[in-house]
C-alpha cells in the first residue's frame, strides 16, 4: 500500500478521534452553561487538565470549547438582559395604559432605569417654563436633600446640554468634563451626592425637550450603547406619560369647563325662559287691558319677590333719579328699583323687595316690567286725556249749542256711559284761594281738571272747563239730593287736589237731550251758589240753591217760588186740603199777632187752647225748629206768596 493510500486510511481515524476529543472537551462547558456557572468557573477545565498532563490536543480542544462557551454564554446573558428590559418596558407601556397617577409611573420608570442599568442613583428633572429653568422632579437612591432640591438654570449642567441639543449625553468623570457649563450650585449638589459618571437622555415632545432622565455612578464608568438606548426607551415612555397627563389634565380641565358651561347655560335658559315668560305675560295683560298693579303682580310671581307700584313721593328719591338716570334697575338696601318714566317725566317706580342678589336677566326683566308700565300709564293717560276732551265737547255743546238735534246727544253721550234722559245736577266748582305763583295756580288748575275729569268718568257724567274752574254735570242717584252731591264732591276733589275746593250745585235737572238748554240755566244757577258760598265766608263746602233758603229765590235762574213754597210749608198745605183744617191762616194770624197766642185767639176769634193745639200741629209738620228766627223768615215769606199766588194755590 503506497503513502498516500496509508494517509487517506488514517485521516478517517484521525477525524474521528478529533471528533471524540472535541466532544470530550465540550462536556463540562455544557454542564457549565446548564448551570449557569460565572465566567471563573470556565477556566478550571483547562487547569485541571493541564495539571493532569494531557495532550496538546485535548488542551487546545478545551480551549476552543471554553471559548464557545463563553460566547454562547454571553449571548445568553445578553438576551436574558434584553428580555429584562423588554419586559421592564412593557411593564412601563402597561403602566401607562393604565395611568391613574403620573407621578407613580415616573417614580416607576426612575426605579426600572436605575435598577436595569445598575446604577447607584436615576433621576428625572423637568422644565419650568414660568420660572424659566428645571427641577428635579423624581429621585431614586439620592441621599443628599440638596441634590433631590436642585434647581437648574437653562442651558447649564449636564442636562442643559441635553436639552439644548435633544441629544443623549455621557461622561465619565462629570468633575473632569468641559463640555457643557459648570456652575457652583450643580457642582456643589452633585458633589455632596458623590456622582461620577452621568448619562442623560432628554424627554421630547415632538420638537421640544421638557426635560432629561438621568442614570448615575458614584464611581468611574462606561455606559454601553445599549444601556444609553434603554434609558431613552424609558425617556420616550415618560415623555408619553407626562402627555398623556398633560392631555388628560386639559381633557379633565376642557370637561369641567363644558360642565360649569352647561350649568352656566341651563341657568341662562332658566333664566331666559322666565325673561319670555314675563314678556308673554306682559304682553297679555297689555292685549287685554291689564292695569300697573296686574303687571307688579306678573313680575313679583315670575321673579318668586314681592313688588309694588310706589308713587314718586314713596319712592327713595336718590336712588329713583340714579334708576332714571341711568335707565336700569338700582339697588337701594335689600330691594331692587326700577323707575316708570317717559323722558324726564317720572310717574313713579317698580320696588323688588327682598332680593338683595338679582341676576342681570331677572334685573333686565324688572327693567322691563317697569317700561311695560311707563307704556301702560302713557296710554291710560292719553286715552283718559281723549275721553276727558269728548267729555269737555259735549258739556261745551250742551252749555253753549242749544239747538242740538237730541238723537245725536243722546248717541254721542251713550258713547261715553252717559244718560242725559237721567235726573242731573249741573255743579260749578272752584279752588279756594289763588296762589301767588302762576305755576302753582296753572298746575293746581290742572289737578282739579284732572281730579273732575276722573269724577265724571266714574260717575257716568260730563266734565269742562269754563271761567276759570271746572264744571261737572253728575247724575242723581236714588234718593241723592243736589246737597248732598254738591257736598260728597267738594271732599272728593279737596281730597284729590290737596287743598280746599268750593262747589255750586243747581236744583236737579231732567230731560237734558230733549231740553239742552236747561245746561246753561243750571250752570248759572250753580255759579251764583258758589259765588254766594264764597262771599259767605264757607269756601272749601258744597251746596245748593235749596240750602240758602228764601236767598235760594235770588240764586235761582228761573225763580222757582213753588218750589220754594213747597218746600218750606208745603205740608201745612196738604194738610188743610186734607183736612179741611185752617192751619195756614193760624200761622199767618200767629205771625202777624208778633207771635202771641193770647192775641192770635182774639184775632181768630177761637179760645186760646185751640190756638196752642193749632201750633202744636204745626210744630209736628214743619219740625221743632220752626220758630227759629231764620225759619221763621223762611215762613213768613212762604206765606206772602203762597198768599200772592191766588186761589187756585190755596
Amino acid at each position: 500500500m503506497s503513502p498516500d493510500q496509508l494517509q487517506s486510511a488514517a485521516r478517517p481515524a484521525t477525524g474521528a478521534a478529533a471528533a471524540g476529543a472535541v466532544a470530550c472537551a465540550e462536556a463540562p462547558y455544557l454542564e457549565l452553561l446548564a448551570r449557569d456557572a460565572s465566567p471563573e468557573a470556565y477556566e478550571r477545565p483547562v487547569l485541571l487538565a493541564r495539571a493532569e498532563g494531557e495532550s496538546v490536543d485535548r488542551v487546545a480542544a478545551l480551549e476552543h470549547a471554553k471559548f464557545l462557551a463563553l460566547r454562547v454564554r454571553a449571548e445568553l446573558e445578553g438576551r436574558r438582559r434584553r428580555e429584562a428590559e423588554l419586559s421592564a418596558l412593557f411593564e412601563t407601556a402597561h403602566d401607562l395604559a393604565g395611568l391613574r397617577d403620573v407621578d407613580a409611573v415616573l417614580r416607576a420608570i426612575v426605579q426600572r432605569a436605575r435598577s436595569l442599568l445598575a446604577t447607584d442613583i436615576a433621576y428625572l428633572s423637568l422644565n419650568d417654563p414660568e420660572r424659566g429653568d428645571t427641577y428635579m422632579l423624581v429621585t431614586e437612591g439620592s441621599v443628599s436633600a440638596r441634590f433631590q432640591q436642585l434647581r437648574l438654570g437653562m442651558g447649564e449642567g449636564l442636562g442643559g446640554l441635553v436639552a439644548q441639543t435633544a441629544r443623549p449625553y455621557v461622561t465619565d468623570d462629570y468633575f473632569q468634563d468641559a463640555r457643557f457649563q459648570h456652575t457652583d450650585t450643580i457642582d456643589v449638589a452633585v458633589r455632596d451626592e458623590g456622582l461620577f459618571a452621568i448619562v442623560g437622555v432628554p424627554l421630547t415632545l415632538g420638537p421640544q425637550v421638557i426635560g432629561v432622565l438621568f442614570a448615575a455612578d458614584r464611581r468611574a464608568r462606561v455606559f454601553e450603547r445599549e444601556q444609553i438606548a434603554l434609558l431613552g426607551s424609558f425617556a420616550a415612555l415618560a415623555a408619553a406619560a407626562i402627555d398623556t397627563t398633560n392631555l388628560l389634565t386639559g381633557t379633565q380641565a376642557a370637561l369641567a369647563g363644558l360642565e360649569r358651561a352647561n350649568e352656566v347655560i341651563q341657568d341662562r335658559s332658566a333664566v331666559i325662559e322666565r325673561a319670555s315668560e314675563v314678556h308673554d305675560r306682559l304682553a297679555e295683560l297689555v292685549l287685554r287691558g291689564g292695569g300697573v298693579h296686574d303687571v307688579a303682580a306678573a313680575v313679583a310671581e315670575v321673579l318668586d319677590g314681592a313688588v309694588e307700584f310706589t308713587e314718586t313721593g314713596g319712592t327713595p328719591a336718590e336712588a329713583l333719579e340714579a334708576s332714571r338716570a341711568e335707565g336700569h334697575a338700582v339697588r337701594h338696601g335689600p330691594d331692587w328699583i326700577a323707575a316708570v318714566a317717559a323722558g324726564e317725566e317720572v310717574f313713579g317706580a317698580l320696588v323688588l323687595h327682598g332680593h338683595p342678589d338679582l341676576d342681570p336677566v331677572d334685573q333686565r326683566t324688572l327693567e322691563r316690567a317697569a317700561m311695560v308700565t311707563s307704556l301702560l300709564l302713557l296710554a291710560r293717560r292719553s286715552a283718559a286725556e281723549a275721553e276727558r276732551r269728548v267729555r269737555g265737547e259735549l258739556l261745551d255743546d250742551l252749555l253753549d249749542a242749544r239747538d242740538r238735534d237730541p238723537r245725536l246727544l243722546r248717541e254721542r253721550a251713550a258713547r261715553l256711559d252717559a244718560d242725559l234722559d237721567a235726573t242731573h245736577a249741573v255743579l260749578a266748582t272752584r279752588l279756594d284761594a289763588a296762589s301767588a305763583d302762576a305755576d302753582e295756580e296753572a298746575a293746581a288748575r290742572r289737578r282739579l281738571w284732572s281730579a273732575a275729569s276722573h269724577l265724571a268718568t266714574t260717575r257716568h257724567g260730563l266734565a269742562g272747563t269754563r271761567d276759570g274752574g271746572t264744571v261737572l254735570l253728575l247724575p242723581l242717584g236714588p234718593g241723592d239730593t243736589a246737597t248732598e252731591l254738591a257736598r260728597r264732591t267738594a271732599r272728593e276733589l279737596g281730597t284729590a287736589v290737596r287743598q280746599p275746593v268750593t262747589v255750586g250745585a243747581s236744583a236737579p235737572v231732567t230731560g237734558l237731550a230733549a231740553r239742552p238748554d236747561q245746561v246753561a240755566a243750571a250752570y248759572a244757577e250753580g255759579r251764583r251758589c258758589l259765588d254766594a258760598l264764597q262771599l259767605l265766608g264757607r269756601s272749601g263746602e258744597g251746596a245748593a240753591a235749596e240750602d240758602f233758603g228764601f236767598l235760594g229765590l235770588l240764586l235761582a235762574g228761573d225763580r222757582d217760588i213753588g218750589g220754594f213754597v213747597d218746600r218750606t210749608i208745603g205740608p201745612l198745605v196738604a194738610y188743610d186740603a186734607r183736612r179741611g183744617t185752617d192751619l195756614l191762616r193760624t200761622l199767618d194770624a200767629y205771625f202777624a199777632a208778633g207771635m202771641s197766642p193770647a192775641r192770635t185767639k182774639e184775632v181768630l176769634h177761637v179760645h186760646v187752647n185751640t190756638v196752642a193745639q193749632r201750633l202744636e200741629r204745626v210744630g209736628r209738620l214743619l219740625g221743632e225748629d220752626w220758630q227759629t228766627p231764620s225759619r221763621v223768615l223762611e215762613i213768613q215769606l212762604a206765606l206772602r206768596l203762597h198768599g200772592l199766588s191766588g186761589p187756585g194755590r190755596r
